[in-house]
């Protein structure tokens, strides 16, 4: 049985999917819920500290740079606390137990992480359909998160866009 799930989530439809997903299956068994957001530092997001510094080879630190790289930040740490806040008020307002957090760092690993501290019975998360290469350069949560969880794990499939096959004619002669 699952008393405790957390939920690993962004701002994007397939973090809607999985809120969704893990509000229903929390009512259902009576189990409460960990809203977990990652600020991830390398995702393509997220302010890159090299991206300020056009204008040279080598990196300075000029207070305006500094000051717009930790504004941008405190920006986006604020909207992910918005949005958490928002789903924990759902929760909340269906009757399910509700905590949330959001943490810094390598998202897989720190999903893993609050599910071991939280002692975490499921950890639900959306899974976008990388494949080949892209996940190879991207890396995929979903898959870290499966070979490295302390509990049992669901995915929610995300919108797969399927590849066009070429329309090609052929004359018949």
């Amino acid at each position: 049985m699952f008393y405790k799930i957390l939920v690993g989530i962004d701002n994007s439809e397939i973090g809607q999917c999985v809120f969704d997903e893990a509000l229903a299956l929390a009512q259902k068994l009576n189990a409460s819920l960990m809203l977990l957001h990652v600020l991830d530092p390398f995702d393509e997001r997220y302010p890159s500290s090299i991206a300020l510094h056009t204008d040279s080879l080598y990196p300075s630190f000029r207070p305006e740079a500094v000051n717009y790289y930790m504004s941008r930040w405190e920006t986006l740490k604020q909207e992910g606390i918005e949005f958490l806040k928002i789903f924990y008020d759902q929760a909340i307002a269906k009757g399910v137990t509700t905590e949330y957090t959001q943490n810094f760092g390598e998202p897989g690993r720190v999903i893993c992480e609050v599910a071991r501290n939280w002692k975490a019975d499921l950890i639900m998360i959306g899974r976008r359909g990388r494949r080949g290469i892209s996940e190879f350069f991207l890396g995929s949560v979903s898959n870290y998160v499966l070979h490295h969880a302390p509990c049992s794990v669901l995915t929610v499939q995300g919108l797969i866009h399927a590849i066009e096959p070429n329309k090609l004619t052929t004359k018949l002669k």
